[in-house]
């Protein structure tokens, strides 16, 4: 008994299990539970990626939408903002949970699926349907907050050292991307497990060179990452150990990567400004199986034991005089 086989059965077990509840409320009753507004918990409902129909009276939430308004109520920082702070803060958390979660029915299907195998042919269907569904979830749930906790964790440790004010939303970083050559052109000839397969070796070889290397990854993006690192040493350590990860990685593309170093804006776990630019700017003029920095990373990088290689200046997008450097490992000097 597969869990798709019987897909009513499992969305009334879910919906029930996940959404604390039957939907019994209102919009206009989430509103005057929460001592809170029509207009307002509409619009956390749009923001958060939840279609909100026009009929203000329509029984579609449960108890756990009234808490939700109440917590985002409870948030000082959120209370004493403007409607577009809270309508992007709502967004990027909606925009975050969504992803996760698409990504994550497969997971849990095929969990409820072998959950309930190992139940036996002899086993009540629905009590073990319903053993099963919510078994898988609260696993996974637990699982979502431990990684949680452990990325809150080292985020805040990054915004509390000594250099750093709390809630700061400009901080000096070295950003860097690092993309595969020629992706469009090799993914027209994938089959989509070989597709599958090429983008895992690229997360997993990238995702290990920049944690192992004191960084963290801003977002993947198809063919590339972005990643951060408090210093311009630790973002050339990533960068050069990227380009050494993925050329021991068999069929996986050459790679280009650049970094930047400089003042930038944080915001909603992204990151913005001149630094973020120039740095993909780099990145898209840099040869295959090469790093290149930025004037000020180079200048960062005197003396820390790295061989760079000073370029002539180039003309890219939005900027007219871009210097790229080379980095390599000290004792490589190949020609660029």
């Amino acid at each position: 008994m597969a869990p798709t086989e019987h897909p009513e059965q499992v969305q009334s077990v879910i919906e029930s299990y996940l959404l604390d509840g039957t939907r019994h409320y209102s919009r206009n009753d989430v509103a005057a539970r929460s001592s809170s507004t029509t207009e307002l918990t509409k619009r956390l409902w749009t923001a958060l990626g939840f279609p909100a129909g026009l009929d203000d009276d329509a029984i579609d939430y449960t108890e756990a939408d009234v808490t939700a308004v109440r917590e985002f109520g409870a948030l000082n920082v959120l209370a004493s903002a403007d409607s577009r702070r809270q309508a992007a803060t709502a967004r990027t958390l909606g925009q975050g949970m969504a992803r996760l979660a698409e990504w994550q029915v497969d997971l849990v299907l095929a969990e409820i699926t072998e959950r309930i195998a190992q139940a036996g042919p002899d086993a009540d269907p629905a009590a073990t349907m319903r053993t099963a569904t919510e078994g898988a979830i609260a696993t996974i749930e637990r699982l979502n907050v431990y990684a949680w906790r452990r990325h809150l964790a080292a985020a805040l440790a990054r915004s509390l050292d000594s250099e750093n004010t709390a809630g700061e939303s400009v901080r000096d970083l070295a950003v860097g991307f690092a993309d595969m050559v020629g992706y469009t052109r090799l993914t027209r000839h994938l089959h989509p497990d070989e597709l599958s397969m090429l983008l895992e070796a690229f997360e997993s070889t990238t995702t290990a060179a920049i944690t192992e290397n004191g960084g963290w990854v801003i977002k993947n993006v198809g063919d590339e990452v972005m990643f951060a690192a408090e210093s311009a040493a630790d973002a050339a350590r990533i960068a050069l150990s990227i380009q050494d990860s993925t050329m021991m990685v068999g069929g996986t593309p050459e790679l280009r990567v650049a970094l930047a170093y400089g003042p930038v804006l944080q915001r909603f776990g992204d990151l913005y400004g001149s630094v973020v630019n120039i740095a993909a700017r780099l990145t898209g003029v840099a040869r295959p199986g090469t790093v290149l920095i930025d004037d000020e990373a180079a200048g960062q990088l005197e003396g820390a034991g790295f061989s760079i290689r000073h370029l002539r200046s180039v003309r890219v997008r939005g900027f007219n005089r871009l210097r790229p450097h080379v980095l390599r490992r000290n004792g490589k000097s190949k020609d660029r």
